[in-house]
């Protein structure tokens, strides 16, 4: 029996365009099948607090946490969309409960650990430079660029902690500029200007 060469060479793609369909799925639904319990809702939550749904992401991170009782990004993201709603009583429980976890179990080659720890500091520094706690602030925002500077550098990886229109976005430099404000005489300090606090911009860390 001859076969047409142009209907076997045809035949052939198709099987292989087939078979790499199939091999996409199945790497897919394994890797979604193999997740950590929890990481599935803490995306929800991250998807729900960009479209400023706090109330279904506040429900996803719970479910998150319900699945596994420490998730760092279900914490994390609980605390962002608290921050977004102006509950930093709370938010600043849900960090400083994430930093004193995460700093007793932290493996030293945790570097996503690391970066969520770093991004707590600085996110728990965001509170307290809103509250006026300038010194508090400061410390926390050190501490982020100890533990992890690249994490908290400003756009790209990290997060972005403020956006001033005269003060940099990154951790560094807010700290720098509150550091040098501090020095100078109580009345010639300038640490809080209404226009330039109110285009004030939290966002997450790259990766919950």
């Amino acid at each position: 029996m001859n076969v047409n060469a142009s209907v076997l060479k045809r035949f052939v793609i198709y099987m292989a365009i087939l078979t790499f369909v199939m091999f996409t799925v199945w790497a897919f639904l394994r890797s979604y099948m193999n997740r950590p319990p929890g990481d599935y809702e803490t995306e929800v939550c991250d998807i729900r607090l960009k479209d400023k749904q706090y109330d279904k992401a506040i429900e996803a991170a719970n479910k998150a946490l319900k699945k596994t009782y420490n998730h760092r990004g279900a914490i994390m993201c609980k605390a962002l969309v608290l921050i977004s709603q102006k509950n930093y009583l709370e938010a600043n429980k849900e960090l400083t409960y994430l930093i004193n976890f995460l700093e007793k179990n932290l493996e030293n080659d945790d570097l996503t650990g690391n970066g969520t720890l770093a991004a707590a500091y600085a996110n728990r520094g965001i509170i307290k430079d809103r509250e006026e706690n300038y010194e508090g602030a400061l410390n926390d925002y050190i501490k982020a660029l100890q533990v992890d500077a690249e994490a908290v550098e400003g756009p790209g990886l990290g997060m972005v902690i403020l956006n001033y229109k005269f003060k940099s976005s990154s951790v560094k430099k807010r700290a720098k500029y509150i550091y040098e404000q501090l020095k100078l005489p109580e009345q010639e300090r300038v640490l809080k200007i209404k226009e330039l606090d109110e285009g004030q911009v939290m966002h997450k860390p790259g990766k919950l």
